[in-house]
């Protein structure tokens, strides 16, 4: 873990403490992929404002057309009452070198207590992310260092981790308002029962095809259809060929065989075409004992006009031998914005969990 994110713990903001039990405070306001950028308006044209957009506001390109990483706002204090208006936004970040003589630069100031501030001030510590400070399903950050060009250098080494932590707080907010007001759980129940794995199911999602060891879904609505489907693997011994050229291959050939379109030369197929502003990203992470890895990009239909983003979960879990795909997709051609979808889809597919006693024996197909 990288020290920013160690030092947050020490960070004390000028309010009264909330106690864990019960948080009656009112949620925090604004769409949760729009950040407010607090800066003072001399600033917004600064070194460190310009790594802040090209961090934070980066282009994603693993969606049609692409969009920005987060929709950035920049703000100044300008007032007390305008600071308590802020105060209430879901995405906050206070940025301002430590000195700077600025309504921005004394609220940065008054947020961190003396150790802190030293510790910036040697150069030691730059990034604070505090969580539910002032309303809840909040997220607050704030960015100090010695100088502009010295803070701006810092959010770009540190452009990994400043990520994933924001986006971390925005995955357990999709989770929660995918599965909010329903899920189906027979469909996990049963997975769990008689396959030993489950993932949640947002509600309206109906099974489609069932076979021995590959499984989809849909929730189709009129203009943002949306469908997953399970492969898995037993008996799995040795995943050295595990990698992103062999994820790919495998899902368009299972994509191939049964994620066709109104005719049967119709099928999806990965779209991967870096050349085009179209590549595929993967990566690698843990989740528990299961090594997994989550691959996004778009797809297209060969012999036809339609295509959308993915996102796929491969799992390994190294108790039972299982190798397991969850992969989501999306056509909505009518929907301007995909990043919020495939967001709800890396939430979703984080749901993924294996049974380490599963013991089953399975024929496997597609051997």
């Amino acid at each position: 873990m990288n020290r920013f994110l160690l030092t947050s713990l020490m960070v004390i903001l000028g309010i009264t403490a909330i106690s864990c039990d019960a948080d009656y405070r009112p949620l925090a306001e604004g769409n949760t992929r729009e950040v407010v950028v607090v800066m003072d308006s001399t600033q917004w044209e600064s070194q460190t404002a310009e790594a802040i957009r090209d961090v934070f506001g980066q282009w994603v390109l693993t969606v049609p057309n692409g969009e920005p990483f987060y929709d950035l706002q920049f703000t100044q204090i300008n007032s007390p009452d305008q600071l308590e208006r802020l105060k209430k936004q879901k995405n906050l970040i206070f940025a301002a070198p430590i000195e700077e003589d600025s309504n921005v630069g004394r609220q940065v100031r008054g947020l961190l207590n003396d150790n802190i501030e030293q510790r910036v001030r040697e150069g030691e510590s730059f990034a604070f992310p505090v969580e539910d400070q002032w309303y809840r399903d909040q997220y607050v950050l704030i960015l100090t260092s010695t100088s502009d060009s010295a803070l701006a250098q810092k959010i770009r080494n540190t452009e990994n981790s400043l990520l994933s932590n924001m986006l971390d707080k925005e995955l357990r907010r999709w989770e929660y308002f995918v599965y909010e007001k329903k899920e189906v759980t027979e469909y996990s129940d049963s997975l769990w029962q008689n396959r030993g794995f489950k993932v949640r199911f947002q509600h309206d999602y109906v099974k489609n095809i069932d076979t021995l060891n590959f499984i989809s879904y849909r929730r189709p609505l009129p203009q943002n259809d949306r469908w997953m489907w399970i492969w898995y693997k037993d008996n799995v011994n040795d995943i050295s060929f595990l990698d992103k050229d062999w994820i790919l291959s495998t899902r368009d050939s299972l994509q191939k065989i049964y994620i066709k379109g109104a005719r049967d030369s119709m099928y999806v197929q990965t779209f991967n075409r870096p050349d085009l502003n179209r590549p595929v990203e993967s990566e690698s992470f843990q989740k528990g004992r299961l090594l997994a890895y989550e691959t996004r990009g778009t797809w297209h239909m060969v012999n036809g006009l339609m295509g959308g983003p993915f996102v796929n979960f491969t799992y390994y879990d190294p108790d039972t031998n299982r190798l397991f795909m969850v992969d989501y997709n999306q056509f909505a051609p009518g929907v301007r914005k995909k990043l919020p979808f495939v967001r709800q889809f890396r939430a979703m597919g984080r749901t993924f969990e294996s049974d380490s006693s599963w013991t089953a024996e399975e024929v496997d197909l597609t051997s």
